[in-house]
């Protein structure tokens, strides 16, 4: 018969419990067999970046003016990381659900359900052991960095680890919706059908979306790629991090509602429904937040200070009304160049679309066709640049602000180009690397074995005395 909740002790230590799975999870085959393909697909990666890399800072070795445009963190970090992607999205679920799954089809977690814990805390300890073996699967992509500096490489400290966050945070999410998987499926090998539905699936939605930007545009926010693109750009973004670790924690109390066993199905999906619920919930309260910082050296995400100092100063209304198509390049210059960077600055700021524009070439016949409107206190212009020295004059104009002086030398990034050899870094991700891993597996095998005989020795020891 199952015990009341009322019954489970509230005191009993998480340390043994987070032991426990940390152990069961350094012990299984799928994190050590991932850390090895890990090797060769991020040698792979860092080897072709750095080649096309050194490439390029030739040709502006050459020519000064080239090198303002070399950027470590598009060059280097975002391909290099770009393989630990791919693994952690085909491979990692199997690491994750292993933490769970196992137990349910060996039939421990009958057993392990009866130990003095919360299923919260079940599922907490659990979450903590998938955290921990992304820090040991990011060893191959960290050193991929530690041997970018040893070539002479450029790291800015902000950029780096705003990547890195990125991409724990895609980590976690893929874990989340393993454990939760796990916690809803039978088997193991249906939670990992379960969960490469949605990772795999989120490829799908992009593509979909990126065809057919009209029909399918709202879906973007599906996919879970998503969440690495922001990073990607160097922004840090409060709004997504809110939003990623609300889906984390949406997911973990999902597993949490679903792992205990003897519970009515009735009352897990009204759990599940309301705990969708108020996940969404946070998720429309957190696109609200509209603060992000701008981690990379070069202010791409930026203008420069003066004119940031300048435009937040606007506390009236700004209204854009956009004449072009989501699939028109010119749309995709104004996006980045003025109109996301108008977003993280101005307070008050509405960005729409004229009419119902259904593709560029019906829409080329329309003589406004092109033309970006810009209202402000009454006031509005129409221009059709997607350059920062035609628009901030008019923004200027319309909010009557004097026009700033040009302030040459403070904002400009100097680039940082590198030939370097990336055959160095061969020998460590196709051999040392592997090497040191195979040790580390083979010794987190033999711990039980170690411990059994030890305890054996002390059982002899007590009979003989």
């Amino acid at each position: 018969m199952r015990s009341p909740e009322a019954a489970v002790p509230l005191g009993a230590p998480f340390g043994p419990l987070l032991a426990k799975e940390l152990r069961e999870m350094a012990s299984g085959r799928p994190l050590w067999i991932m850390l090895l393909i890990l090797c060769p697909l991020i040698g792979f990666s860092f080897f072709q970046a750095v080649s096309l890399y050194s490439n390029a800072s030739a040709t502006a070795l050459d020519a000064s003016g080239l090198a303002s445009a070399l950027s470590p963190l598009d060059g280097v970090l975002v391909p290099t990381f770009g393989g630990f992607y791919v693994a952690v999205t085909l491979l990692f679920p199997f690491v994750a659900i292993r933490v769970l799954g196992n137990e349910k089809e060996s039939g421990a977690l009958r057993l392990l359900i009866q130990l003095p814990y919360r299923t919260p805390t079940l599922i907490g300890a659990k979450l903590v052991a998938v955290f921990a073996a992304w820090l040991i699967a990011a060893v191959p992509a960290i050193s991929a960095l530690a041997i970018w500096e040893f070539m002479g490489g450029h790291l800015f400290v902000a950029e780096t680890l705003n990547l890195v966050l990125g991409h724990l945070l895609y980590g976690l999410l893929v874990g989340a919706i393993a454990l939760f998987a796990a916690a809803l499926a039978e088997s193991a090998a249906t939670a990992a059908i379960v969960t490469l539905g949605f990772t795999i699936g989120s490829w799908v939605i992009d593509f979909a979306a990126a065809s057919q930007p009209d029909l399918l545009g709202w879906s973007s926010w599906l996919s879970l790629t998503q969440t690495l693109h922001t990073f990607e750009l160097g922004l840090l973004s409060i709004s997504l991090v809110v939003g990623v670790l609300a889906a984390i924690l949406g997911f973990a109390a999902l597993a949490t509602i679903w792992l205990p066993m003897g519970v009515a199905l009735r009352t897990k999906v009204a759990r599940s429904v309301v705990c969708i619920a108020a996940t969404c919930l946070v998720l429309v309260a957190a696109a609200q937040i509209r603060w992000s910082v701008d981690s990379t050296e070069d202010r791409r995400n930026s203008f420069s200070l003066a004119d940031e100092q300048a435009l937040a100063q606007l506390s009236k209304q700004l209204t854009i009304t956009v004449h072009l198509v989501p699939e028109d390049p010119r749309y995709a210059d104004l996006q980045t160049s003025i109109l996301s960077k108008l977003e993280r600055i101005i307070p008050r700021i509405i960005i729409r679309p004229a009419g119902d524009q259904q593709s560029a070439v019906g829409s080329a016949s329309d003589e406004s066709y092109g033309e970006v409107e810009y209202s402000y206190g009454g006031r509005s212009a129409v221009s059709r640049s997607t350059g920062t020295e035609e628009i901030l004059p008019l923004l200027y104009g319309l909010a009557n602000v004097p026009l700033l002086a040009p302030v040459t030398g403070t904002d400009d990034y100097p680039g940082y180009p590198l030939v370097a050899a990336p055959w160095i870094a061969l020998p460590w991700f196709l051999g040392g690397l592997p090497l040191l891993i195979g040790v580390a597996w083979w010794r987190c095998r033999r711990v039980p074995t170690i411990e059994y005989a030890s305890s054996q020795k002390e059982i002899s020891r007590e009979n003989l005395t």
